[in-house]
């Protein structure tokens, strides 16, 4: 069921929902967080209402889709209420902010949040610079943002230097998978001691540099993030969307470890003489949203990543002229910052 309302005010989005509550007997009761969703004009919204319908099969939530339109002069909010099959186990809010109202969408957020429920903010395509600091990021719990779809190509780099707990991009949860397999790898004898590193994908794809970030951080070895010429979104014989992590190489003191996408939905990898293909494709959007509502804690392995994205070598970027210049501060501060917000504890992700 869909309810238009345009032309609105809060309280009578409010009065509405109240009215529904009474007639069909809808309950919030079994809400467990508030999701509110900032989007553009300009943003896919099907897919982002989509990817919270499927959401909400494991997390139902009030979902509150904010979105912008700076274009108009004219101050007015026009809302749609999703119920039923069109909101999956969620209530979907979406609220179309015209003219100045843009600039106040936490107070047209507020009196909709949940009571004592946890509230997460997402940014699908364009995340704020420093999410804590946002407005509509004060007053959530969990910052979820998106460097892959962010119009700034260093997005994912410059969050280093924001970081707060409860920070968290969707670049990390496309890689939670290949993360698993890469442990299980190592699992395998001959258990030798790595010396080195390299991961190559897509120069626009931000999962490739924090999953070099987290070898980094983890291994304690030199790490090469390579470029591998593919699009953002690589795509194999068929047309079908592959994982961004194109390939990646362990050095050992004798048997090295790699693993290379074989397909959309295959990877191959090879230890020794050993070589082996699994399944492994590239995650959904529903499926990382999903994820990262799965985890409302901490993710202090996230920040750990972002941590040692400063110890990444990236040929691709040069090692003189401006580009240094534009980092070595910046990687400099943060490693000589207060590290306590990264070493309380490590995630159980």
């Amino acid at each position: 069921m869909i309810i238009d309302l345009p032309n609105t005010k809060t309280h009578d989005v409010i009065r509405r929902l109240r009215e529904i509550r009474d007639e069909r007997g809808q309950l919030t009761s079994g809400r467990v967080l508030t999701l509110i969703v900032v989007a553009t004009g300009e943003d896919d919204l099907d897919s982002i209402i989509a990817a919270t319908h499927q959401a909400s099969r494991e997390h139902p939530a009030r979902v509150l889709v904010l979105v912008t339109h700076r274009t108009s002069a004219e101050a007015r909010l026009d809302a749609e209420i999703r119920l039923g099959g069109d909101a999956g186990a969620s209530e979907i809010i979406v609220m179309h902010l015209y003219g100045e109202l843009s600039a106040h969408r936490d107070s047209v957020v507020t009196p909709l949040l949940l009571p004592d429920t946890p509230v997460v903010a997402w940014w699908p395509t364009h995340g704020p610079r420093n999410p804590s600091t946002d407005r509509i990021g004060s007053l959530a719990t969990r910052r979820i943002t998106d460097s892959l779809f962010d119009d700034d190509p260093d997005a994912l780099y410059r969050r280093r230097m924001t970081y707060a707990r409860g920070d968290s991009d969707m670049a990390w949860s496309r890689i939670t998978l290949w993360r698993g397999l890469l442990a299980s790898l190592l699992d395998q004898p001959p258990h030798e001691d790595i010396l080195a590193a390299e991961v190559s994908g897509p120069l626009d794809d931000p999962s490739v540099d924090i999953a070099a970030g987290w070898l980094a951080d983890r291994l304690d070895v030199p790490v090469t993030r390579k470029v591998s010429g593919s699009p953002a979104v690589p795509l194999d014989g068929n047309g079908n969307e592959c994982l961004g992590l194109e390939s990646i190489v362990l050095r050992r003191t004798d048997t090295d470890v790699r693993v290379a996408v074989a397909s959309a939905h295959t990877v191959e990898f090879t230890v020794g003489d050993i070589t082996r293909k699994v399944t492994l494709g590239r995650r959904e959007l529903y499926e990382c949203l999903a994820e990262e509502l799965r985890h409302l804690d901490v993710d202090y392995a996230f920040g750990h990543a972002l941590r040692g994205l400063a110890r990444v070598s990236r040929p691709h970027r040069g090692r003189s002229g401006t580009d240094r210049n534009r980092y070595d501060s910046r990687d400099q501060w943060f490693v000589d910052r207060d590290d306590s917000q990264f070493d309380v504890q490590e995630s159980l992700r």
